[in-house]
């Protein structure tokens, strides 16, 4: 495994990004896309809903494995924050797509070391309209966005970075149980599922504990490896049981206040 990270870890720098990192089974996959199905049919859709690990065990269970940490410590450092969990999905034959973009645009964070892990619980494929990415492109800092309206667009304010060389870009198809990193100034999209089946997967932002909202000090977050000697944000709670009507009703408080947090560029 130490083997694999130190690879992964190089190809992340180089390339911003890395793919098909294996975490679960197949059949561990299946159970925790059933445990996400079940939660839907008692709460309603969970697609791009924030904090999914303050509500739901599984997601918690998923962000906070110690093999997703190892990885994601070789990138950012051991001190390690949760910052979001949010299951993003493409129910099949249907046109919702993501637009180019990076992530770090919105988010007013005051430095670069974050990730992003999307773990598939449904296979990820070119059909299904998997994650490509430009590579390379994180060493480039950020680059202009403009706001769109397109209804199909899943992205929070439609945020889409034009003129991009299509030929330049990579596509990331995942197995279920596998995952990819990617840095938050890695231009990355995804097209629509035209595949029979509902693309699934668990998007997790990590940062580094120096890492601190720059919006104001209203920000959350959880320690989930190493110390936290910055005490930069408020203290999120991992879910103990699914759907608690307290967990719930706090989860749409942190919502709220997280597109606020992002629906504005500073």
């Amino acid at each position: 495994m130490m083997a694999d990270i130190a690879t992964w870890k190089k190809t992340y720098e180089e390339q911003g990004y890395v793919g098909s990192v294996p975490l679960l089974s197949q059949d561990e996959a299946l159970s925790h896309r059933a445990r996400l199905q079940d939660a839907e049919a008692a709460f309603g859709s969970l697609h791009y809903k924030s904090k999914a690990h303050t509500i739901l065990t599984s997601a918690f269970e998923l962000a906070t494995m110690p093999s997703v940490l190892d990885v994601v410590e070789s990138m950012i450092g051991p001190n390690i924050l949760l910052y979001n969990t949010t299951y993003i999905i493409k129910e099949p034959q249907t046109p919702s797509f993501v637009s180019w973009h990076q992530d770090l645009t919105y988010w007013g964070l005051s430095h670069d070391d974050q990730v992003t892990m999307w773990l598939a619980l449904s296979p990820a494929t070119m059909e299904s309209g998997c994650m490509r990415f430009i590579p390379g492109s994180h060493h480039h800092g950020m680059h202009q966005h403009q706001e769109t309206t397109d209804d199909n667009n899943v992205l929070l304010q439609g945020q889409t970075v034009s003129n991009i060389d299509e030929g330049q870009a990579k596509f990331c198809p995942l197995n279920s149980g596998e995952a990819s990193f990617h840095h938050g100034w890695t231009l990355h999209a995804s097209m629509a599922n035209e595949s029979d089946d509902r693309r699934i997967g668990l998007n997790v932002q990590y940062l580094a504990t120096h890492v601190r909202q720059t919006k104001h000090d209203l920000d959350t977050a959880m320690l989930v490896r190493g110390v936290d000697e910055y005490k930069h944000f408020e203290a999120d709670k991992g879910a103990t049981t699914d759907l608690h009507p307290d967990d719930i009703a706090h989860q749409k408080f942190l919502e709220e206040r997280y597109i606020s947090i992002a629906g504005t560029t500073n």
